[in-house]
């Protein structure tokens, strides 16, 4: 059940595939008292060899729905259990814009918004509207919208404690027209650009899109395909650290990085001269949360820019090349990305735990940087 094909037996697995029955299943769950998990597509997860001394609850609901919207805008209310990637195909049949860069991502519709997922330039947060989820702490339904989703690079409020069971997701795409032509989202990612023959900030054709990210999906063995042994994995194992500027000046010039917010803007502040005593104008960069204080003796602290960088850069950079594996071990890096690990055939999850843990060691030991895991660990794998 999962894309790592590594894991032992549950206790109990039920398979609700109705929204109804979606709900009745997870309180029934939940009175027992039992331990439990929710699991969509399993591509994001290893579970222990142990397996789970649980119930896992495995959302096999479906359905797209398309909803009132404003003029020129199309909403969609998508079932939890809907396989993302034929939701993506659907809304580019239909021409409507806003999801095509997220092509041949594996999983499901309601574990969009758990990590915000994104590629290519596009996130999940950028048409979401609201989650319906049924909530564990008071048994209820309640819609989140956006805005309280706590959306940030593979995280939100589900990964910061909240629990219970995602339903539906309502997206808000463009309605770019009805025929091949159709024109999706401007092309922002550099790589997808080259790969469409395009610059940045054009527009091109969402079927075009579409093709062009699944084929750079495949060359790096992230579309899931039986002939291709390098896409039992669970994607990209490590997400990219995000660190401080000063920490990132002290990297290889050569280590890519990126800006994760605008610089704060500068502000100009009157200081006395030590030597005179007359007002010198100073400039400095605040942080956005104090810049709007005033008054004499107001507290205010200077925020660091963030800088992302790349973690399959600095797992080579540490020497850990495609293909690597541990003696003995079944588990190994993609031959087609460093930043996947694979199953080459009978691994085990304690395989496939301690590459990563491996390679984290590495990397910390050659850069002072922890790489975090980006799949959900489900028992004792890790």
């Amino acid at each position: 059940m999962t894309t790592l094909r590594v894991g032992g037996p549950a206790s109990r697995i039920v398979e609700p595939t109705g929204e109804p029955a979606l709900l009745q299943t997870a309180l029934g769950v939940w009175r027992t008292g039992d331990d439990w998990v929710v699991l969509g597509g399993g591509s994001n997860v290893v579970v222990s060899d142990d397996g789970f001394d649980g119930t896992v609850i495995r959302v096999a609901t479906r359905g797209i729905a398309r909803i009132v919207a404003p003029s020129g805008a199309v909403r969609l209310r998508v079932q939890a259990g809907e396989p993302w990637d034929d939701l993506v195909a659907y809304t580019v049949e239909h021409g409507w814009s806003g999801l095509e860069a997220l092509s041949g991502i594996p999983g499901s519709t309601g574990a969009s918004p758990i990590q915000n997922i994104g590629a290519y330039g596009q996130e999940v947060g950028d048409s979401l509207v609201s989650v319906d989820f049924l909530d564990y702490g008071t048994g209820r339904v309640e819609r989140i919208a956006r805005d309280e989703l706590e959306l940030g690079y593979r995280t939100s409020v589900f990964k910061r404690g909240k629990r219970g069971v995602v339903l539906s997701v309502t997206f808000s795409l463009t309605d770019a027209g009805t025929d091949a032509s159709a024109l999706g989202d401007p092309i922002v990612y550099p790589q997808l650009a080259q790969a469409l023959g395009v610059s940045v900030g054009d527009r091109v054709p969402l079927v075009d899109v579409r093709r062009a990210v699944l084929t750079l999906r495949a060359s790096k063995g992230m579309v899931l395909d039986t002939s291709d042994p390098d896409s039992v994995s669970a994607g990209s194992f490590f997400t990219n650290p995000i660190v401080g500027e000063n920490f990132a000046r002290g990297l290889p010039s050569d280590a890519p990085r990126w800006l994760v917010e605008p610089e704060a803007a500068p502000l100009v502040v009157a200081l006395p001269d030590p030597a005179t005593g007359l007002s010198l104008d100073v400039s400095a960069r605040l942080d956005a949360s104090v810049a709007g204080a005033s008054g004499a003796g107001a507290s205010r602290t200077a925020r660091e820019p963030q800088v992302k960088l790349s973690a399959a850069w600095l797992i080579e950079r540490a020497g850990i090349t495609r293909g690597f594996s541990l003696p003995g071990s079944r588990a190994a890096i993609s031959s087609k990305h460093t930043l996947a690990i694979v199953n080459r055939g009978g691994a085990s999850a304690a395989d496939i735990g301690e590459l990563a843990r491996y390679i984290q060691n590495r990397v910390s030991a050659e850069f002072g940087v922890l790489l975090h895991p980006e799949p959900v660990y489900v028992g004792s794998a890790n």
